[in-house]
């Protein structure tokens, strides 16, 4: 899955020209209280908002109910994980390709005598980027494997960041409700409101594994 999401970015940073088109919007709507310039840029984000919200939300929903299923459902389930998990990486990696490569080509404009050259930095950046989240991968699915309050809040930054995309896609469009535009979500409140959870969440863990060697002790010495 990353191996494609790898090669997906590549292809894209070759059609840069076509995502520099998405950003202008090929449509508008202007009524008495909304105002929305549609581009295909916020479109891809608003969609992939909604696609976030839509797995996280229902991932949350059979983790916590915990449905039950028979054999031959979970046989199809498994059947199946392995190349919806393909399926999920490459299209979430596609919504954030999409402002990720325009940012990038912004940073790197006028850099080296040669178009060119900007291009295959970036082709770089991409590769190192994914080796490192390859070497990572199993790792940290361990981890969260290992530790199920982790998941849950995993999948509630997915929300997180798919709100986070919608209210982008709204900001792009240049969104007016009521004359009132809709403005950017600063990604550093998105950073802070992770970073902090996380660190809650490792206090949570280091507390629990504390009364886990207090109740040990107490038992041995009971027994």
């Amino acid at each position: 899955g990353l191996l494609l999401a790898m090669v997906q970015r590549i292809i894209l940073l070759f059609a840069v020209s076509f995502l520099i088109g998405l950003k202008n919007p090929f449509y508008y709507i202007k009524t008495e209280w909304l105002s929305v310039g549609v581009s295909g840029q916020a479109i891809i984000l608003f969609f992939g908002g909604l696609f976030l919200l839509y797995k996280s939300t229902s991932e949350i929903h059979e983790k916590v109910e915990l449905p039950h299923h028979d054999e031959d459902a979970i046989k199809a389930k498994n059947l199946t994980s392995y190349s919806r998990a393909i399926f999920q990486i490459v299209v979430i990696d596609f919504i954030f390709s999409i402002d990720s490569i325009l940012t990038a080509v912004g940073m790197t404009n006028g850099i080296g005598e040669k178009p060119m050259d900007a291009l295959i930095l970036m082709i770089i950046a991409v590769v190192i980027s994914i080796l490192i989240m390859m070497i990572f991968a199993n790792p940290i699915r361990v981890f969260i494997n290992k530790h199920p309050s982790m998941q849950l809040l995993a999948l509630a930054f997915l929300i997180l960041i798919g709100f986070m995309l919608i209210a982008e896609a709204a900001h792009l469009s240049h969104t007016k409700i009521f004359n009132q535009e809709i403005g950017a979500i600063p990604k550093g409140y998105l950073y802070f409101a992770i970073a902090f959870s996380l660190l809650v969440e490792f206090l949570n863990m280091k507390m629990r594994k504390k009364v886990e060697v207090v109740n040990e002790d107490s038992s041995d010495n009971s027994g």
